[in-house]
């Protein structure tokens, strides 16, 4: 067992945490397919809890290498890009394309989607192992997927309000849309 502590191993111990985070996001996309929204919530924050146990234990063990990064973007792509994505859409937009137009919605959901990966690999190319920043520029992708909960949450309990005559369902693409601006803004984000 001591492939777990070590640093070259692809499976040691905080890559093996990154694999539960890829599965969690898996599991919370079979949900969000099935449109049971509670289960996808629920791993959708155990994929957060991973995400953050992961980069302790490496820091912890010193694990840290190039193999862990791209492996840890990877998951964020698939946990909180893609999951928050499809969670909007089947929860909210699905079955409203005669309300919105679907070309709208297709651009909204790409540019979040090409948002999320140009933040990620531009934080994997300025990233050093081991070494976090005291700073993040830009939304990381998990405060996004957290944005787009919170952007959830209100339009389910009714805080979404119609605005300048606008359904909001037009409102919700507003909101995904800043969000996928701010991830590769110039804001500084305290790394915590």
């Amino acid at each position: 067992m001591t492939f777990f502590y070590d640093k070259n191993s692809h499976f040691n111990l905080a890559n093996i945490i990154t694999f539960f985070n890829i599965s969690s996001g898996v599991m919370a996309i079979y949900f969000i397919t099935h449109c049971e929204f509670l289960g996808a919530t629920l791993f959708a924050w155990a994929s957060g809890a991973f995400d953050i146990l992961d980069g302790k234990v490496a820091r912890k063990y010193n694990l840290s290498t190039a193999f862990g990064i791209q492996l840890d973007s990877y998951a964020d792509f698939l946990s909180f890009v893609i999951v928050p994505v499809m969670f909007i859409y089947f929860a909210i937009i699905d079955g409203s394309e005669l309300i919105i137009n679907g070309f709208l919605v297709f651009f909204v959901f790409t540019y979040y989607i090409i948002s999320g990966l140009r933040r990620l690999i531009s934080f994997n190319i300025n990233s050093t192992q081991g070494e976090v920043e005291k700073y993040f520029i830009g939304v990381p992708t998990p405060l996004g997927a957290i944005l787009l909960w919170i952007v959830y949450l209100l339009w389910h309990f009714g805080f979404v309000p119609v605005l300048f005559g606008m359904p909001t369902l037009y409102l919700v693409l507003g909101f995904v849309t800043i969000i996928g601006w701010s991830l590769n803004s110039k804001m500084k984000i305290p790394h915590l």
